[in-house]
């Protein structure tokens, strides 16, 4: 699979099938994440694999009551370094970063055979409770990770007319 077949076959999966993710094929996710690239090449990330299933429900609870995000076999709490650092154009490396970490391993997942799905849609103290991360540390993104029960349909996408200006505004 090349990676433009990677980005059309892309889904945001919230069903999954109670199928274990094997040690090689995370581990290969997690590469993906690890080889992105990063402001300075800071590296200022960290990731929390969930497997617990008693874990999962109450990330499931914190990420409003998302029931799916319990279901997949696994969630990866995607964490950096909360410094304030600001890249010269003004925007925080920490998010910027991880959201760069964070779509190579869901198109890492897709060549895997895996599905995922981005969750913003949580309570950021919560989380850090459940999972004991340290107050300095941020937590960007959720990403459920498993083999996917469902096939949605493409959703709708903008020509690129309608979205790219050539030489100015």
């Amino acid at each position: 699979m090349n990676v433009m077949e990677a980005i059309k076959n892309r889904r945001s999966i919230r069903k999954y099938q109670n199928k274990p993710v094997e040690k090689e094929k995370l581990n290969s996710v997690l590469e993906a994440a690890r080889l992105a690239p990063s402001a300075r090449n800071r590296q200022e990330w960290q990731f929390i694999v969930v497997q617990d299933k008693q874990t999962r429900e109450k990330l499931s609870i914190a990420a409003n009551n998302q029931a799916f995000v319990s279901q997949a076999p696994v969630v990866i709490a995607c964490c950096g370094l909360d410094d304030g650092y600001l890249m010269r154009c003004g925007q925080p490396a920490t998010t910027v970063d991880l959201s760069i970490a964070i779509d190579h391993m869901t198109l890492k997942a897709v060549e895997e055979g895996l599905g995922s799905c981005w969750i913003g849609s949580f309570y950021k103290d919560e989380v850090k409770k459940i999972l004991g991360i340290p107050k300095d540390i941020q937590v960007v993104e959720l990403l459920t990770l498993g083999y996917p029960a469902e096939n949605p349909d493409t959703r709708d996408r903008k020509n690129l007319e309608e979205i790219v200006r050539w030489d100015k505004w």
